[in-house]
């Protein structure tokens, strides 16, 4: 398959969209549930649902990209890396291998903590975990291979990145969810809240994406030359369009349905519920654009 005249390997780009769009899932129900909904809120054993679920193909998903890589790096066939040993060489004996082992062990205490997950203390274990999986993908992409004192830079940049997004797209899936459990309530002084506690929240979290992609962009492009001529920079200004239309989603929802939402407006709450959705289509379509940037060469190594 090829796109901007690029050879694209497709079963990567799956993977590692899934896994990303998972991963972000996990800490993002989990950051809406500490900071947003609460324990108590009517959808907390949905939020744990979607966490196990995500958590579940996270694995799954993180499995079968340490397999592509073992298939990439070695040029055998798929059968072939692992019954030559490629698979263990590249566990053993790459810096990928290695962050794969890490996180690895990053998801079984997660799991541990979701499988005991009344306990308050695990709970909030499990928040820390999730944020420690998303954010150590940084360390498997174009920051992990930055070097010297710039690449210190280029991971805390991509590690507060995914966080940050994380925390806003992965967190409006249990809004979606509250926002309709509100609706089938007729509107609750619990879901107001919430939702006014989401948006400051995104605030932060679009605050957070601004800053570290600007970081990022500055190596990974270097120039203006890079973002028009390079296929990485096309790609990367069609993941800039449509997180522009995800602000314009949420702008609108902050300043026109939110608050028409204390008179419980119920075309407010079907607007935001439907923006919402909206919003949830454009984040993981951003999943699927950085799971094709990073299959490519940045701009910064091709325009001088």
């Amino acid at each position: 398959m090829s796109w901007f005249g690029a050879e694209i390997e497709g079963p990567m780009i799956v993977t590692r969209t899934v896994h990303f769009a998972a991963s972000a899932t996990i800490a993002g129900a989990l950051m809406f549930r500490a900071f947003v909904a609460g324990r108590a809120a009517p959808i907390d054993r949905q939020i744990r649902d979607i966490a196990r679920i995500g958590f579940a193909i996270a694995v799954v998903s993180g499995l079968v990209w340490l397999w592509l890589q073992a298939v990439s790096m070695s040029g055998l066939g798929f059968g072939e890396a692992i019954t030559s040993g490629a698979l263990f060489t590249v566990i053993d004996e790459t810096q990928f291998g290695l962050v794969s082992e890490i996180r690895l062990m990053i998801a079984i205490a997660l799991a541990v903590c979701l499988a005991f997950d009344r306990i308050a203390l695990l709970r909030r274990l499990a928040l820390v975990a999730a944020v420690c999986l998303v954010a150590s993908i940084a360390w498997t992409g174009h920051a992990g291979s930055t070097p010297f004192k710039l690449g210190y830079l280029h991971l805390a940049s991509d590690a507060l990145h995914l966080t940050a997004a994380s925390v806003w797209v992965g967190g409006l899936v249990p809004l979606a969810l509250l926002l309709a459990a509100w609706r089938r309530q007729d509107g609750t002084s619990m879901g107001l809240d919430a939702v006014r506690r989401f948006s400051t929240l995104g605030i932060a979290s679009v605050a957070a994406l601004i800053l570290s992609g600007g970081v990022n962009a500055w190596i990974l492009v270097g120039s203006f030359r890079g973002l028009i001529v390079t296929d990485y920079g096309q790609l990367l200004m069609l993941k800039l369009a449509v997180f522009a239309a995800m602000l314009a989603f949420a702008a609108f929802n902050r300043l026109s349905l939110t608050p028409r939402l204390a008179s419980l407006s119920k075309d407010a709450l079907r607007g935001l519920s439907r923006n919402t959705w909206m919003e949830i289509a454009l984040g993981f379509s951003i999943f699927v654009l950085v799971g094709v940037l990073g299959t490519l060469h940045p701009a910064a190594h091709l325009v001088n």
